[in-house]
This record gives C-alpha cells, sequence and structure tokens, in this order.
C-alpha cells in the first residue's frame, strides 16, 4: 500500500477469520502511520517451540451497473444493538485453530488458544471464485444464525486493490466486481449480519484516477445498497482508513462520494483494520469522521485485533514488534457512535514480514497474546 501503510493481510479467524476462499486462504493489504494506546496485563512467559467451507454458488439478481452514488436522504432513527446481538459468531474454522489442532504439546498452544483462537473474528472472502461465493457466504450466515450470533464478513476483491501491493488482487474489472457482490449479496441470508466493505477501498483511493476513483466508489455505493436490500438486518460499513492517515474532513469527502453518508447503503464506518492506532484516538477520529460525513443515524466500528500497544513512533506496519492485542470484540462498547470493537484482522497472521502475507506465525501471535 504506500509507504505509510500498514499491511490488511485478508485471512483468518480469530476462532472465525478464514481467508473464506473457495481451495486456500488469501491474504489482505496494507496502510499509514502511528499514535499511542493501552497495553494489556501479560501473560507468564511460556518457553517458544516450532512453529473451508466450499460449495457451488447461485447467482443472483443484478440491478443496476453502478451509477452516482446515493446521497444521504431520510433522516433514520439511530439504531441501537439489542442484547441479543451482542454476542459475536466464531467461525469453526481458521488458521489459528488449525495451528491450535495440530500442535496440542506445544507450549505456546494453551496462551494462543484462549487469547486469540477463542475469540470472534471476521470471516474474509479475498479471493476471486464467483461460483462458490454464494454458498461460502451462505455457511458463514447461517452458521452464526444456527448459533443466535453475528457474523462479521470482509468482502475482498475491488479491482485494483492494495494498488498493487502485498494484497493485489481481486476482480478483474468493475462489471466482474459487480457481479461478485450480486454474488455475495445472495448468500446474507436473514439474520443479522455485519459486512466490512473493502478495507482500504475508500482511504487508499489516491492511486486511482479521478474517473477510476468515480467508478469505484459507485460500485461500493452499489454494493452497500445490494446489500441492505438483500438482508434489511445487514449492517454495512465503509471504510475510514484510521486516525494516522487522512484527515477526518478529507475521508469524509471520500466516502460521502462512496455512498457511506446514505442510510440507503450504510450504517457508518470501520476504521484501523489490519492496523495498531489505540482505541481511544479511533474513537475520537472516527466520531470526527462521522460528523464530517453528515448522515443521519451512522455509527462506527474500529479494528482492535492488535491495537493493544497502540501503532509503533515509527508508522511500521510490518508485523511490528512490541505490539499487543487489544480490546475484545464486542458489540457493545459503552461508547455512543461506536457499535462495536471488531477483530477484522486474525492476530498472528502475517503482514508479510514474519512469513508470507496471511500466513499464520504462532510466535508471532504468541507474543501479541502474552
Amino acid at each position: 500500500m504506500v509507504a505509510a501503510a500498514s499491511v490488511v493481510v485478508a485471512a483468518g479467524t480469530v476462532s472465525g477469520v478464514i481467508s473464506a476462499t473457495g481451495d486456500g486462504r488469501d491474504a489482505p493489504e496494507a496502510r499509514p502511520v502511528p499514535s499511542a494506546s493501552p497495553s494489556l496485563v501479560p501473560l507468564p512467559a511460556v518457553p517458544s517451540a516450532s512453529p473451508s467451507a466450499t460449495v457451488s454458488a447461485s447467482p443472483s439478481v443484478r440491478p443496476e451497473r453502478a451509477g452516482a452514488p446515493a446521497s444521504a436522504s431520510p433522516r433514520v432513527k439511530r439504531k441501537t444493538v439489542e442484547a441479543a446481538a451482542t454476542r459475536l459468531y466464531r467461525h469453526p474454522a481458521s488458521r489459528v485453530l488449525d495451528w491450535v489442532r495440530a500442535h496440542p504439546g506445544d507450549p505456546r498452544r494453551p496462551v494462543i488458544e484462549s487469547r486469540i483462537a477463542d475469540r470472534p473474528a471476521a470471516v474474509w472472502f479475498a479471493d476471486w471464485s464467483p461460483d462458490t461465493v454464494t454458498a461460502r457466504v451462505r455457511a458463514v450466515t447461517s452458521g452464526g444464525a444456527a448459533q443466535g450470533r453475528v457474523p462479521v464478513v470482509v468482502p475482498y476483491a475491488i479491482p485494483g486493490r492494495d494498488c498493487g501491493g502485498h494484497s493485489e488482487g481481486g476482480a478483474p474489472d468493475l462489471d466482474a466486481y459487480d457481479d461478485w457482490i450480486d454474488r455475495f449479496a445472495a448468500g446474507l441470508g436473514s439474520g443479522e449480519v455485519v459486512v466490512i466493505l473493502e478495507p482500504d477501498s475508500v482511504a487508499q483511493a489516491d492511486c486511482l484516477s479521478a474517473g477510476q476513483r468515480a467508478e469505484r466508489f459507485a460500485s461500493l455505493a452499489r454494493a452497500g445498497r445490494l446489500f441492505k436490500a438483500a438482508n434489511p438486518r445487514a449492517r454495512v460499513y465503509y471504510d475510514a482508513g484510521h486516525s494516522g492517515w487522512h484527515t477526518p474532513a478529507k475521508q469524509a469527502d471520500l466516502l460521502r462520494q462512496a455512498g457511506a453518508a446514505s442510510p440507503m447503503s450504510s450504517d457508518g464506518v470501520f476504521s484501523n483494520v489490519s492496523n495498531f492506532h489505540g482505541t481511544a484516538d479511533e474513537i475520537a477520529y472516527d466520531r470526527a469522521v462521522l460528523d464530517a460525513l453528515g448522515g443521519t443515524g451512522l455509527g462506527a466500528v474500529i479494528d482492535t485485533s492488535r491495537n493493544g500497544n497502540g501503532a509503533p513512533a515509527d508508522g511500521a506496519w510490518c508485523d511490528p514488534a512490541g505490539r499487543r492485542l487489544g480490546r475484545a470484540p464486542t458489540l457493545s462498547t459503552g461508547e455512543s457512535r461506536i457499535d462495536a470493537y471488531l477483530w477484522v484482522k486474525l492476530p498472528g497472521e502475517s503482514d508479510g514480514c514474519e512469513g508470507a502475507p496471511g500466513t499464520f506465525s504462532p510466535s508471532y501471535a504468541y507474543d501479541l497474546a502474552r
């Protein structure tokens, strides 16, 4: 992603973030700069040791090819999250769970299992496999519904993602992407689900020409409208980068162009995905973005998976040392306009320095968890 970036390497589920690919796991992307934050109480040191669901998909209805993003309209009453929906879904397949099951005697296993693998996390759909995406999304959403829990899904296939960086890939063009979004929407079911729509797709759009940006933003606006039409209980959040990147005013302007101010397509914004900025910094930043965005009834969600010590002072983003797990995932934050703390990035999955992007590093996971 740019020099000032930090990697979104898509995959894994902290008990849930699998890269929900057709036959393997995939990797996510990158982003910018530092900030400070609290730390976790360490656990005792332990000596170091060595080291999804598929099916065929069914296509869905294909509404409008992306036109101009819908702008904010009706004044909508701010949604509140009911107590029954405060429980997040832990997907039963992920790299960390694979490692835990395969290493019963590793001395790091109890810490990694209890502090990472047992936590609910997002499920990424980062590969380009349109024929299976509906069934794979449906497997996650139906799994959450069966347990009365709320899954978090991450569509991550926008063309030109990560500006050709660590997490390059995605759909071949926007027409193909719009079709993939149709298929994704067909798997959302009817229960509650949180959608983290395309990390970095808005904040990192400066690498596109003005025309390409407008086309991307139109497709993102369309995606939000389609998801909410397919499942009115879906909550869709748009990319706000993080507190060390754009100013709130600039980020809000980009978000508005992508349809994030409209209740027809958006429930608000997400920040800090795959980054390390402290929760207090992100809360202040997200509220400033929401104020500048101006939509009614919008909130924010924050990725707290690795922000327990805040961002490194030197702006390092690739598996930096000295980081810690952040606040546990929850849909009940006690903070106004902050809808959730989520683990979108799976702690222990490499940004590309401890291993290939998206691969699980038990040594890094253990360092984060203890």
